[in-house]
């Protein structure tokens, strides 16, 4: 077998990446014969085309990548098979994605979104993200790296770290997390809530937003919002520093520092719905809030990006949920829960371990990926 994966590459730090370069890995390390390029690279992808005559091209993004992931090795004569994420309505690409003999999909909800939005389910696989369990793993709390990114965040050996991880916090459910935080705060242990984005233009006014929200609440002393660049590998320290994992998210296909926490042995709450059906369990690896309120739209505004000429407006004849919204009581009282329970921390961190190692590592995602194109496209 033959692959050529396309994806952010070489990889950034942001999710998509991570997501195709540990399938990469883990298709080098079985000796599958592959190669990695930028995804939006046409010169370099024609010349992979053409000298490394690929079995089949799998490329990472969401259904706004099919020129890129689809449409260009098909130009070809090269088999697409698109892994894709959700990123709301599916526009004017589902005739294209249905001639496909193959999709896949980072979760079951994705799964039921594409669905919903016109793509044959029959056409599509699961096929999760995988995670790196040599890199994440659960560190001591003396580990000088550990105690160095407590100390670099202003957060004392005695406090109780909180930590978010997104290209935002707000799309990760963090104002839900920090109005739950000013309800316990008179009543729970000393805490520093910590939420590290991504420095882009996008993200300034939100994070400006979220810190009214928290100075609102009374509790701007204790939120940080780190924006700085960093790397990959300094990932597995940050989430190591922390004691409760929080991404209650808005809209979330898969969850993939939620998973990267639970490989760090970190307990971690969430949300009842979406992709982290798939990956957290209520009660052993986590606690899930349940779903407050589904925001639901009636039309979009789509343009080029989507296929359609600009300003082309979509009217939709039963509502589509776009973002959701986790129950803020829940947040709260399961935040105190975990914050005044070392032990529930303990246990919960091991059996998340336990969970990721088994079912999300990047060598048994990419075991499962070659028996995906063995099955449904008889390439081996």
């Amino acid at each position: 077998m033959k692959v050529l994966v396309l994806y952010d590459y070489p990889p950034s730090p942001g999710g998509l990446a991570t997501q195709g370069d540990l399938l990469y890995k883990g298709l080098l390390e079985m000796g599958v014969d592959a190669h990695a390029v930028h995804f939006e690279s046409a010169q370099e992808k024609e010349w992979y085309y053409r000298w490394f005559e690929p079995d089949v091209v799998v490329g990472v993004g969401y259904w706004g990548h099919t020129p890129q992931l689809v449409l260009h090795p098909q130009r070809y004569g090269i088999q697409p098979v698109p892994w894709l994420v959700a990123d709301g309505y599916i526009a004017n690409y589902q005739e294209v994605l249905n001639a496909l003999p193959l999709i896949l999909v980072t979760s079951n909800w994705v799964k039921e979104m594409y669905v919903r939005d016109g793509i044959d389910g029959d056409k599509i696989e699961v096929l999760p993200v995988g995670c790196n369990t040599d890199s994440f793993v659960p560190f001591a709390k003396d580990d000088p790296k550990i105690l160095a990114v407590r100390e670099a965040l202003g957060i004392s050996p005695d406090q109780l770290m909180i930590l978010t991880v997104g290209g935002d916090a707000a799309s990760k459910g963090a104002q839900e997390v920090m109005q739950a935080l000013a309800i316990i705060d008179s009543k729970a242990p000393d805490w520093k809530y910590v939420c590290k984005v991504w420095p882009q233009p996008r993200t300034k006014s939100q994070n400006l937003a979220d810190l009214e929200l928290a100075t609102h609440l009374g509790i701007e002393k204790n939120v940080t919002y780190a924006t700085n660049t960093i790397s990959r590998n300094f990932m597995p320290y940050l989430i190591g520093a922390c004691d409760i994992y929080a991404a209650p998210s808005r809209l979330e296909g898969f969850g993939m520092p939620q998973v990267e926490a639970g490989a760090c042995g970190k307990p971690v709450l969430s949300i009842k719905a979406m992709g982290m059906l798939d990956t957290l369990i209520h009660e052993k690896t986590a606690l899930l809030a349940k779903v407050a309120r589904k925001i639901a739209v009636n039309e979009v505004m789509l343009g080029d990006e989507s296929g359609f000429e600009d300003q082309h407006k979509i009217t939709f004849k039963v509502p589509r949920v776009v973002d959701y919204r986790a129950n803020v009581q829940d947040i709260a009282r399961y935040l105190m829960r975990l914050m005044t329970d070392a032990a529930l921390r303990e246990k919960m961190g091991k059996a998340s371990r336990e969970r990721v190692v088994t079912n999300f590592d990047y060598r048994i995602v990419a075991r499962r990926f070659v028996q995906i194109i063995n099955d449904k496209l008889g390439i081996s």
